[in-house]
């Protein structure tokens, strides 16, 4: 094993310098190269597959062991203690106590071992105390997800009118060609403009995570770094998002992992689309964000429960347990719930998240997938300090169920922190934002059908987790004119929209200019299911436009055109 000792050297200068993560990752990269030389080394031993040491350690040790060296045995015990270290140091204390107890297992007269696993377990029983000062020191940041049009930005709405007292900042992320969202948010003042971020180069979960990082840096530097800290962030991602890069982002770079931490991952589902969008079928490769988005909530609320009847509700309650058993759950109409339930809840576990739902969490992964034509213009985020976002989901008067809230909309994926999510055994890949993306892109790609169970660890460097791949049936469509439309001719559009297209549909929003209305008037539809809403007054030196976006499966770029123009004055 000396070809390792550059490694080990790198690995205990990140450990010394607390860069844990990339000590994580070159030490996953160590056995994967340590268990080809023990399979060149030692002819006897039983197949195993590669990072099966890191995957499942008890299985592959009782299989390995007897047929190794002493001296082997020594070495690899020191590998798997150096890794503890690594990983009690990025908090997930739970594992960092199953690799000392492999370390044991190998060399179990080394008193070091004892003496590690020791201050591991006492950690865990006490809650972690010794490093709970320094993690209440680190502003809590809230990850908010769900799928297109789940009520994600009113519940967004909701936080920041609420009287809790708090310095809240936000970071969002719109998907697509054209920006809707920002013209939908209402209620921030100019003393927030500070703590505004915009990020607008495309999904939040792949390729603009270090834009992601760049916004947090600048939010701190805005806030606490003039003397006004900030009691919290929340993140809301686009609908088509994955919250695992956003999570493993609070990870992966020191300066976010020294200042923030992940207070929990929320999830918003809405209760009359998400069993369809759990149960889609996918191409070969291609992830379901749905499902992604629910294994890792923390908390779920199932919202829009007006919408469906209650043996519905059983029945869809039924398929998210079969998803995530653990995370608590609240039943919601338009996104009303109590703060206690998604603010201040460190319900976050990095040990939970590697057991139940994603063992290649602290994977380096490969570079994104983006389908045929790639990334559209994603939107981005931006950081509102206590403002007040537009409303979300607009009326449903689709089948005539019951409605949610006029006006604002969605468009962000987010997520709290992984609290217990029970898993799947490896789901579809983790879906990633493609809110409003150009035309077309692969879904996120991992692999699997419903389920997170033995992903592994491990394989950085040298073997990379298997990247995201978007689904590149799904796209963005967005339409700008410097024009008014007729209001008959709009309803007339938005009917033919919901008839012809609903299905493929997965959200529509647009921010328009009614001929003879002084109002803004805002459109949202969520399938079939539709609504309308007036906004603020134009102003007598605005310009008057017209911005749609269309998000969905399938779409014809040059008949949704022509037909809107058809509505132009």
């Amino acid at each position: 094993m000396a070809d390792i000792g550059k490694s080990l050297e790198a690995i205990r200068a990140a450990l010394a310098e607390q860069k844990f993560f990339e000590g994580v990752q070159l030490m996953n990269s160590v056995f994967e190269v340590q268990e080809n030389q023990l399979k060149r080394q030692f002819h006897d031993l039983p197949p195993f597959e590669p990072l099966d040491s890191l995957r499942s350690p008890d299985d592959w040790l009782q299989k390995v062991a007897p047929h190794l060296s002493d001296g082997t045995k020594v070495e690899l015990a020191q590998l798997y203690a150096l890794r503890a270290d690594l990983l009690q140091g990025l908090g997930a204390t739970a594992r960092a106590v199953k690799d000392i107890n492999a370390a044991i297992g190998l060399a179990p007269s080394e008193p070091s071992f004892a003496a590690k696993k020791q201050t591991f377990e006492s950690a865990l029983v006490g809650g972690a105390a010794a490093g709970a000062g320094e993690e209440n020191s680190k502003v809590p940041v809230s990850i908010i997800t769900g799928f297109l049009g789940s009520g994600k930005t009113t519940l967004l709405n909701h936080i920041l009118s609420a009287q809790h007292g708090k310095r809240i900042a936000v970071i969002e992320n719109e998907f697509g060609e054209v920006g809707i969202d920002d013209a939908l948010l209402t209620g921030h003042s100019s003393a927030m403009e500070e703590n505004i971020v915009e990020m607008n180069n495309g999904c939040i979960c792949c390729t603009v995570r270090g834009d992601l990082i760049v916004a947090l840096k600048k939010l701190h530097k805005q806030t606490a770094g003039k003397g006004k800290p900030l009691d919290g962030i929340i993140i809301e991602t686009t609908g088509l998002a994955d919250p695992s890069p956003v999570a493993q982002t609070f990870y992966a770079d020191e300066f976010v992992q020294r200042k923030f931490r992940l207070d929990g991952i929320l999830t918003v589902a809405d209760a009359k689309h998400i069993v369809e969008h759990l149960k889609e079928e996918k191409p070969d490769g291609v992830v379901n964000e749905a499902i992604a988005q629910i294994a890792f909530a923390d908390r779920i609320m199932l919202n829009k429960i007006d919408l469906v009847s209650k043996e519905t509700l059983e029945d869809v309650e039924d398929e998210i347990r079969s998803i995530n058993k653990n995370a608590a759950m609240r039943h919601t109409q338009n996104s009303n719930v109590d703060m206690d339930f998604i603010i201040g809840i460190s319900a976050f576990s990095l040990d939970k998240v590697l057991e139940q739902v994603d063992g290649e969490f602290l994977e380096e992964e490969e570079q994104h997938g983006h389908g045929e034509e790639g990334h559209g213009g994603g939107h981005g985020a931006g950081g509102h300090g206590e403002g007040e976002h537009g409303h979300d989901d607009g009326h449903e008067h689709g089948d005539g169920e019951g409605h949610e809230g006029h006006g604002g909309h969605e468009g962000h994926g987010g997520h709290e922190g992984h609290g217990g999510h029970e898993g799947h055994g490896g789901h579809e890949g983790h879906g990633d934002c493609h809110e409003e993306h150009g035309d077309g892109h692969d879904g996120h790609d991992h692999g699997g059908e419903h389920g997170h169970a033995d992903l592994g660890h491990g394989q950085s460097h040298g073997r990379k987790k298997k990247k995201h791949v978007h689904d590149y049936r799904v796209s963005s469509v967005g339409l700008t004119r410097e024009a008014e439309v007729v209001k008959d001719k709009l309803d007339q559009f938005i009917m033919w929209l919901m008839r012809e297209k609903g299905n493929d549909l997965y959200r529509s929003k647009g921010v328009l200019a009614v001929q003879g209305q002084p109002n803004k008037f805002v459109f949202q539809a969520v399938h079939m299911q539709f609504g309308d809403s007036l906004k603020e007054a134009w102003k007598a030196d605005e310009k008057k436009i017209c911005k749609m976006v269309f998000i969905g499966k399938n779409l014809n770029r040059e008949e949704l055109n022509a037909k809107f123009d058809e509505c132009l004055v």
